[in-house]
């Protein structure tokens, strides 16, 4: 049985690196690829390839809206102070918030790519 997180990671450099090159429709099908890939990996069945997909297609919003927040609250420190560090990390906070719901579309893709992928490995023999 291989390693999940090794393969969610795999997906995710995956579904990044086609998202940077094609933009727009390249996350959907880098999702979907990703997540079939991270399946792969972490082989044990359809569940564990779902999981390590889902995580795969997950990651992405979870850096973004980590990256908006901390920048927004810099922006808004070196601009406004205190104050505008405080209201920068509030729209950091919504943003970051926005960037998750949307990824929970690209995880559904790369989820459904993982279990076609766990669903492969369950007859291979180790």
């Amino acid at each position: 049985m291989g390693s999940l997180w090794l393969g969610a990671f795999v997906g995710f450099l995956i579904t990044l690196a086609l998202g940077w090159l094609f933009p727009g429709l390249g996350h959907l099908i880098g999702g979907f690829i990703g997540g079939f890939a991270a399946g792969l990996i972490a082989g044990g069945g359809m569940g564990r390839g779902a999981l390590a997909g889902f995580l795969a297609g997950i990651f992405g919003g979870i850096i973004i809206a980590i990256l908006a927040f901390i920048g927004l609250v810099l922006v808004g420190g070196v601009a406004g102070g205190i104050l505008g560090g405080l209201f920068g990390g509030l729209a950091g906070l919504a943003i970051g918030l926005i960037a998750i719901i949307l990824a929970i579309f690209g995880a559904i893709a790369s989820a459904i790519g993982g279990l076609i992928g766990g669903l492969l490995t369950r007859g291979r023999t180790h």
